[in-house]
């Protein structure tokens, strides 16, 4: 798809997040198995409602501009999914593979992060103010779970050097 206007762009982005987000709910759910790791489970599968009501809201995006999203041809997700699981399948520690998986976490939320930072600047400069509310919406969704997944990070960081300490003064 050649991309003459504004409005393209903003159909194009869009369109790659609500794909990606569609996708990145089955990502979640194996994610959270592969942890094996009951804290970062409940925390995936609440991510994975609000997936689903982030995908509810990426098309009423679509229904707000009068669009239907166009084929994505992004495939960044699919590379970091692959490459992510390659390098779990190296990590034999519970404690370093709960942070690795976190840390992933981590990564992918901050890049939808990124896409939908822009993505609100494109719908105020195509003129859909109600839709960059929407994303707005979405936005916060994804800083709230960037948020949780620092405080996962933190408290496996510190139960560990707590074990280490504990560890320690034993011997």
């Amino acid at each position: 798809m050649a991309v003459r206007t504004p409005q393209e762009i903003f159909l194009l982005l869009l369109s790659d997040v609500r794909h990606s987000t569609e996708k990145t709910g089955t990502f979640y759910q194996e994610i959270g198995r592969a942890a094996q790791d009951p804290q970062i489970k409940e925390a995936l599968e609440a991510r994975t409602f609000v997936s689903d009501k982030v995908l509810a809201t990426l098309d009423q995006c679509f229904k707000v501009i009068g669009q239907q999203p166009v084929k994505s041809v992004g495939h960044l997700r699919e590379v970091f999914m692959e490459d992510f699981r390659k390098e779990l399948a190296e990590v034999e520690s519970p404690a370093a593979r709960k942070i690795f998986v976190l840390a992933k976490l981590s990564q992918i939320t901050h890049l939808r992060i990124g896409e939908y930072v822009a993505l609100v600047a494109a719908a105020d400069s195509t003129g859909h103010y109600g839709v960059g509310v929407l994303l707005e919406s979405c936005l916060a969704d994804e800083l709230a779970f960037v948020e949780r997944t620092r405080r996962l990070i933190r408290n496996a960081v510190e139960a560990r050097m707590a074990e280490r300490a504990a560890a320690g003064s034993s011997t």
